[in-house]
Protein backbone atom coordinates (compact mmCIF):
# COMPACT_ATOMS: atom_id res chain seq x y z
CA UNK A 1 0.00 0.00 0.00
CA UNK A 2 1.30 3.31 -1.32
CA UNK A 3 1.20 6.27 0.84
CA UNK A 4 1.49 10.48 -1.09
CA UNK A 5 2.03 13.39 0.24
CA UNK A 6 -1.07 15.63 0.27
CA UNK A 7 0.38 19.03 -0.74
CA UNK A 8 -2.07 21.03 1.45
CA UNK A 9 -1.32 24.22 2.62
CA UNK A 10 -1.14 27.47 1.20
CA UNK A 11 -1.35 31.23 1.86
CA UNK A 12 -2.95 31.27 5.26
CA UNK A 13 -4.16 35.24 5.67
CA UNK A 14 -5.23 35.59 1.91
CA UNK A 15 -5.66 31.75 0.83
CA UNK A 16 -4.24 30.37 -2.33
CA UNK A 17 -4.33 34.12 -4.16
CA UNK A 18 -2.41 36.92 -2.91
CA UNK A 19 -5.95 39.48 -3.59
CA UNK A 20 -9.27 38.25 -2.24
CA UNK A 21 -10.73 40.48 -4.31
CA UNK A 22 -9.58 39.39 -7.42
CA UNK A 23 -9.46 35.69 -7.21
CA UNK A 24 -6.48 34.39 -9.25
CA UNK A 25 -5.97 31.02 -9.50
CA UNK A 26 -1.74 29.57 -9.53
CA UNK A 27 -1.19 28.27 -12.57
CA UNK A 28 2.69 27.74 -13.63
CA UNK A 29 5.74 27.63 -10.95
CA UNK A 30 9.04 29.10 -11.00
CA UNK A 31 11.48 28.02 -8.03
CA UNK A 32 14.26 30.99 -7.23
CA UNK A 33 17.60 30.47 -5.27
CA UNK A 34 17.22 33.41 -2.39
CA UNK A 35 18.41 33.12 1.20
CA UNK A 36 15.80 32.49 3.38
CA UNK A 37 15.82 34.86 6.27
CA UNK A 38 16.19 34.02 10.03
CA UNK A 39 12.97 35.94 10.83
CA UNK A 40 11.13 33.78 8.24
CA UNK A 41 11.95 31.00 9.64
CA UNK A 42 10.80 31.42 12.80
CA UNK A 43 7.65 32.48 11.43
CA UNK A 44 7.07 29.37 9.50
CA UNK A 45 7.75 27.47 12.50
CA UNK A 46 5.26 30.02 14.71
CA UNK A 47 2.70 28.70 12.33
CA UNK A 48 3.35 25.29 12.12
CA UNK A 49 5.53 24.74 8.67
CA UNK A 50 8.20 23.50 8.57
CA UNK A 51 11.26 25.79 7.53
CA UNK A 52 14.03 23.24 7.05
CA UNK A 53 13.34 23.48 3.37
CA UNK A 54 12.11 26.86 2.85
CA UNK A 55 12.57 28.40 -0.49
CA UNK A 56 11.57 31.25 -2.52
CA UNK A 57 9.09 30.72 -5.99
CA UNK A 58 7.24 32.62 -7.94
CA UNK A 59 4.09 31.14 -9.11
CA UNK A 60 2.40 32.72 -12.54
CA UNK A 61 -1.55 33.35 -12.35
CA UNK A 62 -4.42 32.51 -14.14
CA UNK A 63 -4.26 35.63 -15.87
CA UNK A 64 -0.59 35.58 -16.34
CA UNK A 65 0.70 37.88 -13.60
CA UNK A 66 2.90 36.70 -11.43
CA UNK A 67 3.42 36.37 -7.45
CA UNK A 68 6.16 35.32 -5.30
CA UNK A 69 6.95 33.74 -2.36
CA UNK A 70 7.86 31.31 0.00
CA UNK A 71 7.65 27.59 -0.01
CA UNK A 72 8.17 24.87 2.19
CA UNK A 73 7.02 21.76 0.79
CA UNK A 74 3.32 22.19 1.13
CA UNK A 75 2.53 25.55 2.20
CA UNK A 76 3.11 28.46 -0.24
CA UNK A 77 2.34 32.23 0.92
CA UNK A 78 3.44 35.86 0.38
CA UNK A 79 6.20 37.13 2.71
CA UNK A 80 3.83 39.83 3.57
CA UNK A 81 0.46 37.54 4.40
CA UNK A 82 3.30 34.94 6.06
CA UNK A 83 4.37 37.87 8.40
CA UNK A 84 1.10 39.06 9.28
CA UNK A 85 -0.13 35.42 9.82
CA UNK A 86 -1.20 34.75 13.67
CA UNK A 87 0.86 32.72 15.35
CA UNK A 88 -1.37 29.70 16.40
CA UNK A 89 -2.58 29.56 19.99
CA UNK A 90 -2.78 26.61 22.53
CA UNK A 91 -5.74 25.05 24.13
CA UNK A 92 -6.19 22.68 27.16
CA UNK A 93 -6.51 19.22 26.39
CA UNK A 94 -4.92 16.29 24.74
CA UNK A 95 -7.17 15.99 21.89
CA UNK A 96 -6.63 14.74 18.23
CA UNK A 97 -8.11 16.84 15.86
CA UNK A 98 -6.87 20.57 14.98
CA UNK A 99 -7.90 23.89 13.13
CA UNK A 100 -6.72 27.26 12.61
CA UNK A 101 -7.16 30.51 14.01
CA UNK A 102 -9.35 31.57 11.38
CA UNK A 103 -12.72 29.97 10.17
CA UNK A 104 -15.26 30.12 8.22
CA UNK A 105 -18.10 32.72 9.80
CA UNK A 106 -21.17 34.44 8.45
CA UNK A 107 -22.16 35.34 5.31
CA UNK A 108 -19.77 32.95 3.90
CA UNK A 109 -21.16 29.78 5.39
CA UNK A 110 -22.88 28.95 2.01
CA UNK A 111 -19.61 28.42 -0.06
CA UNK A 112 -20.02 28.46 -4.65
CA UNK A 113 -17.60 26.10 -5.56
CA UNK A 114 -16.72 25.58 -8.84
CA UNK A 115 -14.93 22.91 -10.38
CA UNK A 116 -13.02 24.23 -13.19
CA UNK A 117 -13.44 22.85 -16.79
CA UNK A 118 -11.34 25.49 -18.90
CA UNK A 119 -8.46 24.30 -21.27
CA UNK A 120 -4.53 25.23 -20.92
CA UNK A 121 -4.34 21.81 -18.77
CA UNK A 122 -6.39 23.38 -16.37
CA UNK A 123 -9.71 22.47 -16.01
CA UNK A 124 -10.74 18.73 -14.32
CA UNK A 125 -10.51 15.31 -15.62
CA UNK A 126 -13.77 12.86 -15.22
CA UNK A 127 -12.19 11.50 -12.03
CA UNK A 128 -11.15 14.50 -10.74
CA UNK A 129 -14.93 15.95 -11.19
CA UNK A 130 -16.05 12.69 -9.53
CA UNK A 131 -14.06 13.05 -6.95
CA UNK A 132 -15.41 17.09 -6.32
CA UNK A 133 -18.50 15.73 -6.83
CA UNK A 134 -18.18 13.13 -3.39
CA UNK A 135 -15.74 15.50 -1.44
CA UNK A 136 -18.97 17.58 -1.73
CA UNK A 137 -21.66 15.18 -1.10
CA UNK A 138 -19.56 14.63 2.04
CA UNK A 139 -19.26 17.51 3.28
CA UNK A 140 -23.25 18.81 2.42
CA UNK A 141 -24.47 15.38 3.84
CA UNK A 142 -23.36 15.82 7.61
CA UNK A 143 -25.92 18.93 7.92
CA UNK A 144 -23.31 21.70 9.12
CA UNK A 145 -23.40 25.04 9.97
CA UNK A 146 -21.63 25.36 6.09
CA UNK A 147 -23.01 24.52 3.04
CA UNK A 148 -21.41 24.13 -0.80
CA UNK A 149 -23.19 25.02 -3.64
CA UNK A 150 -21.03 22.83 -7.01
CA UNK A 151 -21.19 23.76 -10.61
CA UNK A 152 -19.18 23.03 -13.36
CA UNK A 153 -17.20 25.36 -15.84
CA UNK A 154 -15.23 28.27 -16.19
CA UNK A 155 -16.84 31.26 -14.29
CA UNK A 156 -14.34 30.87 -11.18
CA UNK A 157 -13.91 34.01 -10.10
CA UNK A 158 -17.50 34.64 -9.44
CA UNK A 159 -17.00 32.02 -6.84
CA UNK A 160 -16.01 31.46 -3.44
CA UNK A 161 -13.61 28.74 -3.84
CA UNK A 162 -12.12 26.71 -6.82
CA UNK A 163 -11.27 23.76 -7.58
CA UNK A 164 -8.95 23.24 -10.67
CA UNK A 165 -6.78 20.50 -12.35
CA UNK A 166 -2.69 21.83 -11.85
CA UNK A 167 -0.72 20.78 -15.05
CA UNK A 168 2.48 22.38 -14.15
CA UNK A 169 3.06 20.21 -10.08
CA UNK A 170 1.85 17.23 -12.18
CA UNK A 171 4.47 17.52 -14.93
CA UNK A 172 7.38 18.10 -11.83
CA UNK A 173 5.75 14.33 -10.72
CA UNK A 174 3.68 15.51 -7.73
CA UNK A 175 0.43 13.52 -6.81
CA UNK A 176 -2.10 15.24 -4.07
CA UNK A 177 -3.08 18.53 -3.93
CA UNK A 178 -2.65 22.14 -2.64
CA UNK A 179 -5.21 24.55 -0.83
CA UNK A 180 -5.06 27.06 2.10
CA UNK A 181 -6.84 28.23 5.34
CA UNK A 182 -9.57 30.62 5.61
CA UNK A 183 -8.36 34.53 5.84
CA UNK A 184 -8.87 36.97 8.79
CA UNK A 185 -12.69 37.92 7.44
CA UNK A 186 -13.79 34.47 7.82
CA UNK A 187 -13.63 33.65 3.89
CA UNK A 188 -12.63 30.31 2.68
CA UNK A 189 -9.69 29.47 0.67
CA UNK A 190 -9.97 30.24 -2.72
CA UNK A 191 -8.26 28.09 -4.73
CA UNK A 192 -7.81 24.36 -4.47
CA UNK A 193 -5.14 22.32 -6.98
CA UNK A 194 -5.29 19.32 -7.76
CA UNK A 195 -2.68 16.82 -9.66
CA UNK A 196 -0.93 13.84 -10.62
CA UNK A 197 -4.19 11.68 -9.58
CA UNK A 198 -5.19 10.32 -12.66
CA UNK A 199 -3.74 6.54 -12.30
CA UNK A 200 -5.67 6.24 -8.88
CA UNK A 201 -9.59 5.75 -8.05
CA UNK A 202 -12.24 7.80 -7.95
CA UNK A 203 -11.99 7.60 -3.82
CA UNK A 204 -8.64 8.71 -3.94
CA UNK A 205 -9.35 11.84 -5.43
CA UNK A 206 -13.06 12.40 -3.24
CA UNK A 207 -10.45 11.85 -0.44
CA UNK A 208 -7.54 14.21 -1.30
CA UNK A 209 -9.76 17.05 -2.37
CA UNK A 210 -12.45 16.22 0.71
CA UNK A 211 -8.83 17.00 2.53
CA UNK A 212 -8.61 20.01 0.44
CA UNK A 213 -11.45 21.75 1.44
CA UNK A 214 -11.10 20.88 5.18
CA UNK A 215 -7.85 22.91 5.03
CA UNK A 216 -10.06 25.61 3.09
CA UNK A 217 -12.31 25.82 5.62
CA UNK A 218 -10.04 25.70 8.53
CA UNK A 219 -8.69 21.83 9.31
CA UNK A 220 -5.21 21.60 10.19
CA UNK A 221 -3.18 18.08 9.41
CA UNK A 222 -4.59 15.28 11.91
CA UNK A 223 -0.69 14.11 12.50
CA UNK A 224 0.67 17.54 11.91
CA UNK A 225 2.84 17.07 14.91
CA UNK A 226 4.51 13.52 13.74
CA UNK A 227 3.54 13.35 9.99
CA UNK A 228 3.26 9.61 11.16
CA UNK A 229 1.05 9.05 8.03
CA UNK A 230 3.98 9.92 6.00
CA UNK A 231 7.13 8.11 7.51
CA UNK A 232 8.16 11.24 8.61
CA UNK A 233 9.14 13.20 11.69
CA UNK A 234 6.62 15.41 12.02
CA UNK A 235 6.52 19.73 11.34
CA UNK A 236 7.64 21.85 13.78
CA UNK A 237 5.24 24.31 15.24
CA UNK A 238 7.48 25.86 17.92
CA UNK A 239 6.35 25.78 21.82
CA UNK A 240 2.61 27.43 20.69
CA UNK A 241 1.44 24.45 18.83
CA UNK A 242 -1.71 24.23 17.14
CA UNK A 243 -5.50 24.57 18.47
CA UNK A 244 -7.31 21.56 19.37
CA UNK A 245 -10.64 20.47 19.09
CA UNK A 246 -12.43 18.96 22.06
CA UNK A 247 -14.19 15.73 21.58
CA UNK A 248 -11.73 13.92 19.44
CA UNK A 249 -9.15 10.95 21.03
CA UNK A 250 -5.68 11.63 21.43
CA UNK A 251 -3.16 9.44 20.08
CA UNK A 252 -2.52 8.93 16.46
CA UNK A 253 -5.53 8.39 14.04
CA UNK A 254 -4.57 6.00 11.69
CA UNK A 255 -8.36 6.86 9.01
CA UNK A 256 -8.47 10.50 9.56
CA UNK A 257 -9.43 12.25 6.53
CA UNK A 258 -6.75 14.71 7.44
CA UNK A 259 -3.64 12.93 7.52
CA UNK A 260 -0.84 14.96 5.96
CA UNK A 261 -0.19 11.60 3.44
CA UNK A 262 -3.17 9.42 1.69
CA UNK A 263 -3.04 6.30 1.29
CA UNK A 264 -3.75 4.39 -2.55
CA UNK A 265 -6.97 2.57 -0.33
CA UNK A 266 -8.06 5.57 1.23
CA UNK A 267 -12.30 5.66 0.78
CA UNK A 268 -12.79 8.83 0.65
CA UNK A 269 -14.97 9.39 3.21
CA UNK A 270 -14.81 10.62 6.75
CA UNK A 271 -14.34 8.56 10.19
CA UNK A 272 -16.14 9.43 13.13
CA UNK A 273 -13.41 11.59 14.52
CA UNK A 274 -13.13 13.88 11.16
CA UNK A 275 -17.33 14.03 12.02
CA UNK A 276 -17.19 15.06 15.46
CA UNK A 277 -14.51 17.89 14.65
CA UNK A 278 -16.64 19.29 11.91
CA UNK A 279 -19.47 19.35 14.15
CA UNK A 280 -18.00 20.59 16.89
CA UNK A 281 -16.92 23.82 14.53
CA UNK A 282 -19.83 24.01 12.12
Amino acid sequence: MKRFIILALCAIVAGFITSCEKKDVSTEIETVTQEISKEIKLQLEAIGVNAKDAKIQTRTLLDGSKVTGVRSGDYFSTIKDLMDTPVLGVAEGNTKQYRTNNLVSGSYRTIDIIGYTGGGGFGLNSKERTGLQWAVNNYNRLNLAISFRLTFGTDYQSKDMVVYHDPNEEAAGEQGGVAGFPDAQGRPNFGIAIYGLSAYSNNVNEHVITHEIGHSIGFRHTDWFSRQSCGQSGESAGSDGAILIPGTPSGYDATSIMLACFSTAATGEFNSNDTTALNYLY
